[in-house]
């Protein structure tokens, strides 16, 4: 049963310095972790990739150059996960910061993170940006964020990550708080 870990929106060092202690405990031994962008420093993803394999999509807020990829697809244990950070592209990504001025729409985020694999079969999609977890489906699709763990940053719950087990039932989520 391949287990993966999830993790988003880590902001380092624009809201931490470096990633908490527990994610090294949250992660040990799983297959490989998703970070679903805002990494903010390319040697974070150095850092995880000590404990797991590590694979990452670019955030908005990673201006690094790192050349990472705005979607992908992983295949694990016979599921397709769909990664993105979510915020589109940059005109859309700055319309959305005025709208969301006014009021913030959660819909409209898992929308979008859901039409980025619009045609393509995937099991689950997995995301950040929104800096609020979410865990729902949309068209048969699990949608994930697994929030932030840039700490009490756009939401109510402290930094967390998740643990997502892959089996023959499907896939099923832990969120496991720092």
């Amino acid at each position: 049963m391949p287990t993966i870990g999830i993790i988003a929106d880590t902001h380092i060092p624009q809201r931490l310095r470096r990633l908490p202690a527990g994610v090294e405990t949250a992660f040990r031994g799983v297959d490989v972790i998703l970070h679903a962008g805002d990494v903010n420093k390319v040697w974070v993803l150095d850092e995880l990739a000590r404990i797991a394999p590590t694979l990452a999509v670019v955030g908005n807020a990673d201006l690094f150059g790192s050349g990472l990829p705005q979607r992908r697809v992983i295949e694990i244990g016979g599921r397709r996960i769909g990664l993105t950070h979510g915020h589109g592209n940059w005109p859309r990504y700055l319309w959305r910061k005025i709208v969301d001025a006014i009021e913030y729409d959660g819909d409209f985020y898992m929308r979008a993170a859901r039409a980025e694999f619009a045609g393509e079969p995937v099991d689950a999609v997995i995301f950040g940006h929104t800096h609020r977890p979410c865990r729902a489906t949309l068209d048969g699709v699990l949608m994930f964020n697994p929030g932030p763990v840039a700490p009490r940053y756009y939401t109510t719950r402290g930094p967390q990550v998740v643990l997502l087990r892959v089996d023959a039932d499907g896939l099923r989520a832990e969120v496991i708080e720092l």
